[in-house]
């Protein structure tokens, strides 16, 4: 496997962007499994923005024209690895494309983590068949976020608010304030963000991943609790390792069983990263027939097989 300096040696040697490099390595990739291949990437990671609006690094619903336009011509009956790196994003936008992708190729959906899959990355990731994950891999919670603060949490101090008002009337003079930054209606929306997202993906694990299990809603309740639990992850940041995710029960299959498999991943993902370190790209949407949607802090891209 050509680690992250040679492939940056080959991008500077080759004399030709890093669009066709990434792009070679994503047809190498298709042709060892046989089957679609199709990349979602993040450049937060890299991307910074001195000055001017910040790049939407997130899921968003611009991100489904990108996959209408990577899966457009593709033979579905291949089925679907989708490769993700991602800090997630919105949640409905994520839920759409869910639904997108699962109509388009059913339940034959592998995702793939060459290195961190978060929060929206993660609903989309237990939507899938499998879930392949190496040594270096996280997916995370994805426990809805409002105005950066986790939503459980929010829950929770209002909870506490209440209980400790009750025991001591006192205490409402410690809480007004906080309480009063409340608008009409947050509450409702609070609990209503946290329903939705673990609606999402118990639905979709008993769907997909446990089809047809008899015990299907009991392990996707035990993924739900915990990886939809502000209180569980204790932080939206945090980073579970494949082995937790088996622990968990979810479907992991370790990218290290397979040397090959392993190679043209992280050969892919090389490639991608060098990506955004030396362009304005700061999003990736792509297939292995080379087919892009790209978006770069100046412009969006509509790419076809060759350099842009």
């Amino acid at each position: 496997m050509p680690n992250w300096g040679e492939i940056l040696n080959e991008v500077k040697q080759s004399g030709h962007t890093t669009d066709v490099i990434r792009r070679k390595y994503l047809t190498k990739l298709h042709r060892l499994t046989k089957r679609n291949v199709i990349i979602y990437y993040s450049g937060w990671l890299h991307r910074k923005s001195p000055g001017g609006p910040a790049p939407d690094f997130g899921l968003n619903d611009l991100d489904k024209n990108g996959f209408m336009s990577v899966v457009h011509g593709l033979d579905r009956k291949l089925g679907l690895d989708l490769v993700l790196h991602t800090p997630g994003g919105d949640m409905a936008a994520t839920e759409s494309i869910i639904d997108y992708l699962r109509q388009m190729f059913g339940r034959d959906i592998r995702a793939i983590v060459p290195q961190i899959a978060m929060s929206g990355g993660s609903m989309i990731a237990c939507a899938c068949k499998e879930i392949i994950m190496g040594l270096q891999s996280n997916i995370g919670p994805f426990d809805p976020q409002i105005g950066g603060m986790p939503a459980q949490a929010i829950k929770s101090e209002f909870e506490r608010a209440a209980m400790e008002i009750r025991l001591d009337n006192n205490k409402a003079f410690v809480w007004q304030p906080i309480i009063q930054k409340y608008s009409l209606g947050f509450l409702t929306a609070v609990d209503q963000s946290i329903q939705m997202a673990d609606a999402v993906v118990k639905q979709n694990l008993i769907d997909c991943m446990f089809y047809g299990e008899v015990n299907a809603s009991d392990i996707a309740q035990i993924i739900v609790d915990t990886l939809g639990s502000n209180a569980a992850t204790q932080t939206h940041a945090r980073h579970i390792h494949k082995e937790k995710a088996k622990a968990l029960g979810l479907k992991i299959v370790d990218l290290e069983s397979d040397s090959k498999l392993q190679d043209a991943v992280l050969s892919v993902h090389h490639a991608a990263m060098i990506t955004f370190e030396q362009t304005p790209m700061f999003k990736i949407v792509e297939n292995h027939a080379g087919s892009s949607y790209i978006s770069t802090q100046q412009m969006l891209l509509l790419g076809g097989s060759g350099p842009f």
